[in-house]
């Protein structure tokens, strides 16, 4: 082979290997749309993604958008060829910005953390490992570094070291379609670590107190719950209700947590957004024929953090508007 078939053929493989490289790098570069007046989400999630469906998603996914019903002409989109986002508004003086402080524990894109201090709702027929049955001084209320006691010895397995999870059960929550009773409240309080262990009882520490501690609390085996939680497509449609928060208020925004009557067995996982949906009722008195069903209202968005057989646990992450208990969630199978 001569020195020029060489270099050809050398140069040829060079550019096979380089060409790929290069069409990935093109395949994820955003096209880049400005809003014209009279667009909508709708109208941007049918154009680009051929998916008018995708629209929540786009609204729940980007800090720049408040309302759903409100962007701004002007504003800029990138599109990409799963998904769209809106770039944030840039102020018209922009001042210098101070830098960023690092963050302790950075959390992925289309990841939520979740602290582990969420509650979960219990069937009937669940038992604890055990209770903590009397506190150093016979305190009431305990916290963090307070010595308790508790029904759980070596005759159960225990050793010195273990680590338990502290939980209280309030009361039993019903469905508020069909008032069928869905479960309990369980509430996680902290955690603590035996520090003695006899025959049938064992001497703890409280190592972290989320809410008050003291005699009767449950205890159940520590599972670390602090955890990144990242975004997934459902597979399946899913229509439920929100069926209480986790704090039993009855006003309900964004970063509470809420339970829905949606777990494992609906198809529900963690990671999966739902939208906060409200009906809105016609007043027939000022149509003119006879208006049966409207649009519902987006009016939230949550994400499941934990799933039970048929209920989960799930995060506020996003509302425009209070959200009650007996607000219908939805989600729609990717396609």
């Amino acid at each position: 082979m001569t020195m020029k078939r060489m270099l050809a053929a050398s140069l040829l493989l060079a550019l096979s290997l380089v060409a790929p490289l290069g069409v990935l790098a093109a395949a994820e570069e955003p096209t880049v749309y400005v809003i014209q007046k009279g667009d909508t989400l709708w109208g941007l999630s049918e154009r680009f993604l051929k998916d008018p469906y995708y629209w929540p998603n786009l609204w729940a996914r980007n800090p720049a958008i408040g309302n759903p019903h409100f962007i701004y002409p002007g504003q800029r989109v990138r599109v990409y060829p799963d998904r769209i986002e809106i770039e944030p508004r840039t102020p018209a003086t922009p001042e210098a910005a101070p830098s960023p402080r690092p963050s302790e524990e950075p959390v992925a894109e289309r990841s939520f953390l979740v602290s582990g201090s969420e509650g979960y709702l219990v069937e009937k027929g669940f038992k604890p490992a055990g209770r903590i049955i009397t506190t150093s001084q016979s305190r009431v209320i305990v916290g963090e570094d307070d010595i308790v006691y508790v029904d759980i010895g070596a005759d159960q397995g225990a050793k010195v070291g273990d680590r338990f999870s502290v939980y209280k059960k309030l009361e039993a929550v019903s469905h508020p379609v069909t008032n069928v009773i869905l479960g309990e409240k369980m509430i996680p309080l902290g955690t603590l670590q035996l520090t003695e262990v006899e025959g049938k009882v064992s001497k703890a520490i409280v190592t972290k107190s989320y809410q008050e501690i003291g005699p009767g609390s449950l205890i159940l085996p520590w599972r670390d719950k602090r955890r990144l939680v990242p975004l997934k497509a459902a597979q399946q449609d899913m229509n439920g209700f929100v069926v209480d928060s986790q704090g039993g208020n009855k006003a309900i925004s964004e970063g509470d947590l809420v339970f829905i009557d949606l777990g494992k067995s609906q198809g529900a996982q963690p990671g999966h957004m739902l939208y906060v949906l409200r009906d809105v009722v016609p007043d027939q008195q000022y149509a003119d024929i006879s208006v049966k069903k409207l649009p519902p209202e987006v009016i939230g968005a949550l994400v499941v953090v934990a799933s039970g057989e048929t209920t989960s646990t799930a995060l506020v992450v996003k509302s425009i508007d209070t959200i009650y208990r007996g607000d219908r969630v939805e989600v729609r199978a990717a396609r």
